[in-house]
């Protein structure tokens, strides 16, 4: 009886990795909840009232306790549904896991994000750091399916910008830091990913993210 009386509530943004991530990771676990679109121009009062230090989404409300930043989001799901588990049962392979979903956080999105949007003089020296982290996601993964072995894990909803946005914006900026020819089983990866039955349920349009990048972009060019 306890589990129909919960209440999951979801506060997002449509094109974020970051909610993307915890829509994923609900999905994947089977738990069902309402999603809130939020507005970051003109936030909503009730996600200012469920995240009053960062004022970010997403956010997780469970039974009326809020639960942000999507890495920890993440390990809540994990550990109160425990169908379909993200992360294994051995503590060192755990802890493995966790080392891998921070690096990717830590490292691998400020990196990426830098290349993507940095202008033409500072481009080439970001491109080459951030193609160095994905040379080390590439040796990480080494042949298994996902990083998290045949099934999707906690550091495979972690890259989720790796395994779908990253290719929008090479589209749009004309960067060529994840490619077949590159690195391959990265790559692999990425199809993988973005093709696996429940996650390609709940990407955002190719086509709608491609457009508001592009305009953005454009935007902050126009800008300088």
């Amino acid at each position: 009886m306890a589990a129909e009386l919960e209440e999951v509530k979801l506060f997002g943004v449509w094109g974020s990795p970051f909610s993307r991530r915890v829509d994923i990771a609900l999905k994947l676990k089977g738990v069902q909840y309402s999603y809130f679109e939020e507005n970051l121009d003109d936030k909503s009062a009730l996600l200012l009232k469920y995240n009053p230090i960062h004022k970010k989404v997403p956010v997780l409300v469970h039974n009326e306790k809020p639960v942000a930043e999507s890495l920890i989001i993440l390990e809540y799901i994990d550990e109160t549904w425990k169908d379909n588990p993200f992360l294994p049962n051995d503590p060192y392979e755990r802890a493995i896991a966790r080392f891998w979903a921070r690096f990717i956080e830590d490292k691998c999105m400020p990196a990426l994000w830098k290349a993507l949007w940095s202008n033409e003089e500072e481009r080439d020296k970001a491109a080459e750091e951030a193609s160095e982290l994905l040379q080390i996601l590439e040796n990480e993964l080494k042949d298994k399916k996902f990083f998290g072995g045949e099934t999707v894990g906690l550091v495979d909803i972690a890259a989720d910008f790796i395994g779908f946005w990253l290719g929008v914006f090479q589209e749009i900026v004309g960067l060529r830091l994840l490619t077949n020819e590159k690195l391959p089983k990265l790559y692999k990866w990425t199809q993988e990913f973005a093709n696996h039955s429940v996650i390609k349920e709940n990407l955002p349009p190719k086509d709608k993210l491609h457009a508001f990048f592009k305009g953005a972009i454009e935007g902050l060019a126009a800008s300088k």
